[in-house]
C-alpha cells in the first residue's frame, strides 16, 4: 500500500536552542547527548585495531586538500561504532591517519557519516547517533570548520539538527535555501526497550531545510516509496524548479517529485535506473549534468561493478559507462567534483575482509568514453585500510 505524503508543520531549532537540547539531555536517554570530539585519536584508534570499517565520503578544500570520512568499531554495525576522519594534502596520493574520532560512551553508536562543503567554503562532518543498532530515532548531529584548507583544522561544538539519519549531501538550491536528506527508517527500533522510540508520521525519506545558511533547521516534508530501504535518498533540482529525490529500495532505485519545494511530495514509484539494494551516488556537476554511480552486476544482485554514467537531460537517459570497480565488494559510493573537473569518488571494499577505503579519480570524458583516458585518471587508490580481526580471506 502507497501512503501518500503529509504536510507537517516546521519545527524551527536555533543554534542556542540546538546546543541546549544537546547538552541538557537526561540521562536516561545518552542518545541525546553531545560527544566529544576527539582531536587527538589514540592507539585503540589506529588502523591494527579496527577489524571492521566502511560507509565513506570525501569532500575538497579550496586548496584542493581532501577529506575522507567513514565509521568503524566493532565487529560490524552496532552500539561500537565510531566515526573518523582523515586528509590529504597531495591529491590523496599519501593519507593521514584518524585526524578526529566521534565516539559516544556506552551503547550510542556513531555512524553514517557525511561530509560537505557548503557554499560559503565551511566544511560540515554530519554524522547519525543512535542508542544501539537502531532505536526508531536516531539524530543528525554536525560540526563545522571554517579553515577546511588546514591539515589541522579548528572544529566547532556539536549540533544536533534534528531526528534520523543523513548520509548523502546536502542540496544548495538557487535560492539560497539548503535541503538535508534527512531519514527515518520504518523498521523495529533494536535496542532495550527503555531507548525505543516510534515517530510515527515521521517515519520517510524526509527533508530538513536551512534558509540561513545552517543556522536553524526546520522539517519541511518527506516522500514514502514503496518498499524502500534504509532510504539513504538523495535530492536533485532539476532545471525546471521541480526537486526529483531517489531513494534506495528493495528493488534498487525509488523515486519522487516535489513541485512546491520540498514541502509536499508525489506518491513514489519504481525508478527505472537499475541498482542493486545499496547506496548509490547522484550529483550534479559543474558542466550541468548529473552524474550517476550504481551497481551494475552481471548477476543483477550482487555489490560488483561499480560504474559512473552521466545525463544532459536531468536524468531522463543516461550514457557512458566507467567501470569504477567490478570486484564482488565494492560498494557506498560518495564523490565531489574540483574546479577543474576531476571528479573524486569513494568507496569501501569488504568492511570485514580486506576493510579498504578506496578512491578513484576520473572527468566527464572519462565516464563519457568508458575508458580511463584522461592523463590524471587513478583507480582503486588506496585510502586507509585496517588490519585488526580475523585475516582477510
Amino acid at each position: 500500500m502507497i501512503r501518500y505524503p503529509r504536510l507537517v508543520p516546521a519545527l524551527v531549532l536555533s543554534t542556542a536552542s540546538v546546543l541546549a537540547l544537546a547538552t541538557s539531555a537526561r540521562a536516561d536517554d545518552p542518545a541525546l547527548e553531545a560527544p566529544t570530539v576527539n582531536l587527538r585519536p589514540g592507539p585503540e584508534y589506529a588502523d591494527d585495531a579496527r577489524a571492521f570499517q566502511g560507509i565513506p565520503g570525501v569532500e575538497r578544500a579550496s586548496n584542493g586538500r581532501l577529506w575522507a570520512v567513514w565509521y568503524a568499531g566493532g565487529p560490524g554495525e552496532g552500539g561500537e561504532n565510531y566515526v573518523l576522519i582523515a586528509t590529504s594534502g597531495d591529491d590523496g596520493r599519501t593519507w593521514s591517519g584518524p585526524k578526529l574520532v566521534i565516539d559516544p560512551p556506552g551503547p550510542v553508536r556513531a555512524y553514517d557519516p557525511c561530509l560537505w562543503r557548503d557554499p560559503s567554503g565551511r566544511l560540515w562532518l554530519f554524522w547519525a547517533q543512535s542508542h544501539g543498532w537502531w532505536d526508531g530515532r536516531a539524530g543528525v548531529w554536525a560540526i563545522t570548520t571554517e579553515n577546511p584548507g588546514d591539515e589541522t583544522p579548528r572544529w566547532s561544538a556539536p549540533r544536533r539538527l534534528g531526528d534520523g539519519i543523513m548520509m548523502n549531501k546536502p542540496t544548495a538550491l538557487e535560492n539560497g535555501d539548503w535541503l538535508l536528506p534527512v531519514a527515518v527508517w520504518e523498521r523495529a527500533p533494536q535496542t532495550d526497550p527503555a531507548h525505543r522510540h516510534d515517530l510515527g508520521e515521521r517515519t520517510g525519506a524526509n527533508v530538513l531545510i536551512s534558509k540561513d545558511r545552517g543556522e536553524t533547521f526546520a522539517f519541511l516534508g518527506g516522500a514514502i516509496v514503496p518498499n524502500r530501504d534504509f532510504d539513504e535518498h538523495s535530492v536533485i533540482e532539476r532545471r525546471d524548479g521541480s526537486l526529483w529525490m531517489l531513494v534506495r529500495a528493495g528493488y534498487g532505485i525509488g523515486e519522487s517529485v516535489s513541485r512546491d519545494g520540498g514541502r509536499t511530495w508525489e506518491p513514489g514509484r519504481r525508478s527505472s535506473i537499475p541498482n542493486v539494494v545499496s547506496r548509490f551516488f547522484v550529483r550534479r556537476l559543474a558542466s550541468g549534468r548529473l552524474l550517476l554511480v550504481t551497481h551494475r552486476p552481471p548477476d543483477g544482485k550482487t555489490r560488483s561493478h561499480l560504474t559512473a554514467h552521466v545525463s544532459d537531460d536531468d536524468g531522463q537517459t543516461w550514457r557512458g559507462g566507467l567501470t569504477i570497480d567490478e570486484r564482488p565488494g565494492v560498494s557506498y559510493p560518495d564523490g565531489v567534483e574540483g574546479p577543474d573537473g576531476r571528479i573524486h569518488l569513494i568507496y569501501d571494499y569488504q568492511r570485514t575482509g580486506d576493510k579498504q577505503i578506496l578512491m578513484a579519480v576520473f572527468d566527464e570524458d572519462d565516464v563519457i568514453q568508458g575508458a580511463w583516458n584522461s592523463p590524471s585518471a587513478r583507480r582503486r587508490v588506496v585510502v586507509n585500510q585496517a588490519t585488526g580481526g580475523p585475516p582477510a580471506k
